[in-house]
């Protein structure tokens, strides 16, 4: 599968994993026609037929010969297996965390002692954004993008902020995982916050070395998870 396709299919996932999970969909429920999925979605049959795959590895939908698919039993399956689409994207994931290791340490340290009170400011209301969509329960990964945004803002060079703009919210691995607990699990994503306030630490009291160690931790942690489940 080419990785636009991949895109395509993953955003057909989710959308039909949330009309299930909210219980738009029900146990038993029929999923609508492929040609009525490619309408909605605007992707062709190839993408829809691979997003049902996935859908069906994971548990949340079942085929019944002649009639069509159907939202799974919410108890007779395992919710927690990657689909097949998210496996995939694992060695990605797992490239991108390595080079944002080199880069972000470093930005983090540069911002240390370059960021001015505006920019420690804006760093500090990313990381108040994400600790209220912890409490709300809602989705984490655009505050958590804004809060790494923030910071190669304040190294005041122009190139840490392209990097990031052109890696966007797929720099937060979670947000390419939704099937993962991490993506909800709000003792892990309080333990995410609770690193980001190291980092901000740090950058407050214009310690290079320090801020460079807190990141560092930081996504030296993500590339742990990211390595067990490849290891799966």
């Amino acid at each position: 599968m080419t990785r636009g396709r991949q895109r395509l299919a993953q955003q057909v996932i989710d959308e039909l994993r949330h009309q299930i999970e909210s219980g738009k969909l029900k146990e038993g429920d029929q999923l609508p026609t492929e040609p009525q999925l490619e309408a909605s979605f605007g992707v062709s049959r190839t993408v829809v037929r691979e997003a049902i795959a996935d859908l069906r590895a994971a548990g949340f939908v079942r085929p019944v010969q002649g009639k069509g698919v159907f939202v799974s039993d919410p108890s007779a399956t395992q919710r927690l297996a990657l689909t097949p689409v998210e496996i995939k994207s694992i060695p990605e994931t797992l490239e991108l965390l390595e080079f944002r290791l080199a880069t972000e340490s470093e930005a983090a340290a540069i911002a240390a002692y370059r960021r001015t009170a505006e920019q420690e400011a804006a760093i500090s209301a990313a990381n108040r954004k994400m600790a209220q969509m912890i409490e709300a329960g809602k989705p984490t990964v655009e505050a958590d993008f804004e809060f790494h945004m923030a910071i190669a803002a304040a190294t005041n060079n122009r190139f840490y902020l392209d990097v990031m703009r052109q890696f966007g919210s797929r720099a937060i691995p979670r947000s390419q995982f939704p099937t993962l607990p991490d993506a909800t699990d709000k003792t892990y994503l309080l333990g995410v916050h609770t690193e980001h306030g190291d980092i901000l630490a740090a950058i407050a009291d214009q310690n290079p070395e320090a801020a460079r160690q807190a990141m560092r931790k930081h996504i030296l942690g993500s590339q742990r998870r990211y390595r067990q489940l490849a290891e799966q």
